[in-house]
């Protein structure tokens, strides 16, 4: 079984004489490297940084202590990167996220509201039929992984540039009174459709002695829009703030672990996210946005993070410009409570209808 997993490794130690060890573990380490999938689908990573997209063939990367993996178009490109690779990934991942917006509204010409809701409803199906008829759904506000039971897709909104919006209706594994409404965000990606965030909006509370449905709240950002057409930034709606928020946060997170580093402290967080705040600010000197989102740090039940958000503008779209941890889980007496750092004048900003 040794001889058939692993005839080239076989085959170098074999040849020591001709091979140095440390070679054969180069070697290795390769093609670990090789197996993972490549960030930001293999564009140069410092070319995104940059603002620019440019394909490459991955033969010159970098893997992070994280395990992930970038492509660089060259060996300037890569040397250029890993100058400042923490601020370089930022940068990068702002850009991805733009062009992410910019694609999505091209590729929606290829797809309808009722293509969406036939992906969801087969992925649904699919799911629930190698699991026992259940489909999980993990809800990040109560910490834990929901059973339930299909019932049907209610309706699909579609808003232009953003994607489609399947509203789906479960019922609690072993109580159908229990009602819950999932949504789903879809986007296109390279001809296809994908599932970019699912989100609890209505869940069961019993009143009476009755199950009702009660909404969660602030309600997500895709519930507020009137329009489907978006603004520029200095027009922007809250809505359109979020999105962008929202947007990337879905595209940096690995498996729905967010990896931010301390602007304060250098620490690396591994934040789960859970909710976007509102509403959402503009600071009346410069017109910058604002809003904060609520994280859990992963693995911990009670270690709560307020982490704020700033939008600029990059070639006409909105994206993330900063990211800063305005609040940190502090023990005191046994109990975690949340820490502000600082604190914003009112007098400065404004609320974004």
């Amino acid at each position: 079984m040794r001889r058939h997993l692993y005839p080239l490794f076989e085959e170098r130690l074999r040849g020591l004489s001709r091979l140095s060890l440390l070679a054969v573990l180069a070697l290795a380490l390769s093609a670990v490297a090789f197996a993972a999938e490549p960030e930001f689908g293999g564009l140069c990573a410092m070319g995104l940084a940059n603002h620019q997209l440019i394909k490459t063939n991955c033969k010159i990367t970098w893997t992070s202590r994280d395990g992930k993996l970038y492509c660089f178009s060259d060996d300037s490109a890569k040397a250029d990167f890993l100058k400042s690779s923490d601020e370089n990934i930022q940068k990068a991942t702002d850009s991805y996220a733009t062009a992410e917006a910019e694609d999505t509204a091209k590729e929606m010409e290829k797809f309808t509201s009722d293509d969406a809701q036939s992906f969801v409803d087969k992925l649904i199906k699919d799911r629930s039929m190698s699991n026992g008829g259940i489909f999980v759904v993990d809800d990040p506000v109560t910490d834990t992984s929901v059973p339930l039971v299909y019932d049907k897709v209610d309706f699909t909104r579609t808003l232009g540039g953003y994607g489609y919006f399947p509203d789906v209706i479960f019922h609690a594994k072993g109580d159908a009174a229990q009602k819950y409404h999932v949504d789903f965000w879809v986007v296109p990606r390279n001809g296809e459709l994908m599932v970019l965030e699912t989100r609890i909006y209505e869940s069961p509370i019993k009143e009476g002695g009755k199950w009702q449905t009660s909404e969660r709240q602030p309600p997500p950002w895709w519930w507020i829009p009137a329009s489907e057409h978006a603004g520029v930034a200095d027009k922007a709606s809250s809505w359109e703030v979020m999105s962008a928020m929202d947007r990337y946060i879905a595209t940096a997170s690995d498996h729905g672990i967010l990896s931010l580093k301390d602007d304060k402290t250098g620490e690396k967080l591994a934040l789960r996210f859970i909710d976007l705040h509102q509403p959402v600010r503009r600071l009346k000197q410069n017109g910058q946005f604002f809003a904060c989102t609520d994280f859990r740090k992963a693995g911990t039940k009670d270690q709560f993070y307020d982490i704020d958000f700033w939008i600029g503008t990059q070639n006409g779209k909105m994206s993330v410009s900063d990211v800063k941890v305005h609040k940190v889980p502090v023990l005191i007496n046994g109990h975690y409570v949340q820490m502000s750092r600082y604190h914003y004048d009112p007098e400065t900003f404004e609320r974004v209808p």
